[in-house]
């Protein structure tokens, strides 16, 4: 498993590369000041950086329990970028409605084209953080399987 150290470089350089990408990508979508959805990307980063230590740790213990192993295959990593991104919705919808003035409704579309942009970002980020960062114990393994 991954250290305390090792995944909190993980959770921050996830969050600073995606930050970079969103704000703009997101004032333009939605018509919206890069200084509002930058606030909103902002909290909802920390609150996501929180909750990628956590439920990241909380994965690789279920799956090491269930196989003995933390190596994820091509399906378990689009399980793992589902389930994140299922819970982050829940928390940041009613903050986004708040802080942006806008109906749950158009705060649940902003925010599940976030979850869209994340659930892609986060297979393509974690599949190449794991063959930047390899573990020990998958040393001779193929990451690409």
């Amino acid at each position: 498993m991954r250290s305390p150290l090792d995944r909190l470089r993980h959770a921050l350089s996830f969050e600073i590369i995606a930050l970079v990408l969103i704000v703009p990508l997101g004032a333009v979508a939605f018509g919206m000041p890069m200084h509002d959805i930058g606030v909103v990307g902002l909290v909802s980063a920390s609150i996501a950086t929180l909750w990628n230590m956590v439920f990241n740790f909380g994965f690789d213990l279920v799956l090491q329990r269930r196989t003995g192993a933390t190596r994820k295959t091509p399906r378990l990593r689009v399980a793992h970028a589902v389930l994140f991104e299922a819970g982050l919705l829940v928390v940041l919808m009613p903050f986004i409605a708040w802080y942006l003035q806008v109906s749950l409704w158009q705060a649940l579309v902003m925010d599940l084209s976030f979850a869209l942009f994340y659930m892609v970002y986060a297979l393509g980020f974690n599949w190449l953080y794991d063959i930047v960062f390899p573990l020990p114990e998958w040393t001779g393994e193929a990451l690409r399987d």
